[in-house]
């Protein structure tokens, strides 16, 4: 029987008639197959899944760095990590350098205050704002490994945290800790660049990295802790230009700056409140819950204070002054726009304060470039006089 229907699929009239209904079915099998690939990847916790902690590095082997076989490289933080080395991916992923945004809220504080520094007429010093970048990109990566190390057990708990390279077990916490070494080695030779003030400024700042990841076990205000760590730049910009801290301009830049950190990491921390009911830890957006946009406005009008007199004290002119109109404008509309029940909204809002970073700089450095043309009309004027 199977000899007579193999004899009648082999007649050509046969294959003709069947050869699409063959094709069709197979392309549907592959179609399948694709559209099960795409889904998978596109699930929440996938590589693909933006909203995700571990966004575009879930990879298995097989796939990590390529596409269809051939290795693809994107100047993103992102396609960077991704198109290193497997072995040197998770200690990347550590260190964030995938996600710089963290990088960017902990340099700005540092060229706000070097810009302040900068003499009138003149631009921030260029050699100093490398030197607190590289610094910045090292401390962060430090900061982050060791939160890492300390929570690496509430990080398995939570699903926004589960794949970060110690608590997955990519690296261990005895290969950690030398990786730790090995950034603080680094970040302490770009502090000894720095004049002695500066370097027992910035040494004293190490107490406060290495405690902040702790403050979330013991008290609702981890991220005011957070806030005295990621600002410390706005005092040790200023004396790492001028040989020493001018307390009337730096003081309120700092409280400004911690302020500002309130703001943007209570939003954030709004994104993790579930997970941190379950595992224990404490936080603002626990502390605040609905009350959040009043409490943030009243860090908005502190920040703005605090920016004000340090401009004053600094002598900034009008460009500075519509710098910081703008940047309360910006602040108004996330604190009013912002969904707090909404994690990637969250994440939204917060992310927008590099770009508030950079406006302020902006402010700050043209500001200090109109001081010149003010103080040419003022010797032209005295000119006039005398002649």
């Amino acid at each position: 029987m199977m000899c007579i229907r193999l004899l009648t699929l082999l007649k050509p009239h046969a294959v003709k008639r069947n050869l699409p209904q063959i094709c069709s079915a197979r392309f549907s099998t592959l179609r399948r197959q694709h559209e099960n690939i795409i889904t998978d990847f596109c699930q929440p916790g996938s590589c693909f899944n933006k909203s995700d902690d571990h966004k575009q590095r879930k990879w298995s082997p097989s796939l990590a760095g390529h596409n269809y076989g051939r290795r693809f490289f994107s100047l993103t933080p992102a396609g960077i990590v991704n198109a290193a080395p497997a072995s040197v991916q998770p200690y990347l992923r550590l260190m964030r350098l995938d996600k710089p945004i963290g990088t960017w809220l902990l340099y700005l504080p540092c060229a706000w205050s070097i810009g302040l520094a900068a003499d009138p007429g003149c631009l921030p010093d260029l050699s100093m704002l490398v030197l607190f970048g590289v610094g910045a990109l090292l401390m962060r990566g430090a900061g982050c490994t060791i939160n890492d190390m300390w929570d690496k057990d509430f990080d398995r708990k939570v699903s926004r945290t589960a794949t970060r390279p110690i608590a997955s077990g990519e690296i261990t916490p005895f290969r950690a800790l030398v990786f730790l070494g090995g950034q603080l080695s680094l970040a302490l030779g770009v502090l000894l660049c720095l004049n002695y003030y500066s370097i027992a400024l910035g040494a004293a700042s190490l107490s406060l990295v290495v405690t902040y990841p702790l403050m979330k076990r013991i008290t609702y205000w981890p991220q005011f802790v957070l806030g005295l760590t990621f600002n410390w730049g706005a005092l040790l910009g200023w004396s790492a230009v001028k040989g020493s801290c001018d307390w009337s301009v730096c003081l309120p830049l700092y409280v400004s700056g911690v302020m500002w950190t309130l703001i943007y990491d209570t939003i954030y921390a709004h994104q993790d409140k579930d997970d941190d009911l379950k595992v224990g830890v404490k936080s603002t957006a626990l502390r605040f819950q609905e009350n959040t946009k009043l409490w943030l406005s009243g860090f908005t009008g502190a920040m703005l204070s605090g920016l004000v007199l340090a401009g004053v004290n600094a002598d900034q002119t009008l460009p500075y002054y519509c710098a910081v109109s703008a940047v309360a404008i910006h602040l108004a509309h996330q604190i009013y726009a912002v969904d707090i029940n909404r994690p990637e909204d969250c994440w939204k809002k917060f992310a927008s304060n590099r770009n508030l970073g950079l406006l302020l700089f902006l402010g700050i450095v043209t500001g200090n470039l109109w001081k010149k043309r003010n103080d040419d009309q003022y010797e032209t004027q005295l000119n006039s006089i005398s002649n």
